[in-house]
């Protein structure tokens, strides 16, 4: 397994402006890891895996371009990426999301 710091995959949480502007620490990071990713990488379609999340008390949203699981206050946490499942192989497996932009032209949730 490759590690690469937050800053490094050029997404960070304070640049979002919908985010506590707090980056998880190592830590919290495998934790969150650990419950996420398996929902992240056996979901069927992404109604199922918008819906999995919902139960858990997150929530999908996409930021420039990443998918970013977000908190039920809607705080991004972290990208699929950082957690190992990046938008690349989740859309290989079960089709690209189809999206709503939202007005500030560059989030967006599922339709």
């Amino acid at each position: 397994m490759r590690h690469e710091p937050l800053d490094g995959m050029g997404w960070h949480p304070a640049r979002t402006p919908q985010t506590s502007g707090t980056a998880l620490d190592c830590e919290t990071l495998v934790l969150v890891r650990s419950f996420l990713a398996p929902i992240l990488e056996a979901a069927e379609s992404w109604t199922a895996l918008s819906e999995q999340l919902e139960a858990k008390g997150y929530r999908l949203a996409f930021h420039a371009g990443h998918l970013v699981i977000e908190n039920g206050q809607g705080d991004s946490l972290c990208t699929g990426s950082a957690i190992g499942v990046p938008l690349a192989k989740i859309s290989q497996r079960i089709g690209r999301p189809t999206l709503r932009l939202n007005p500030d032209g560059i989030s967006a949730s599922l339709r």
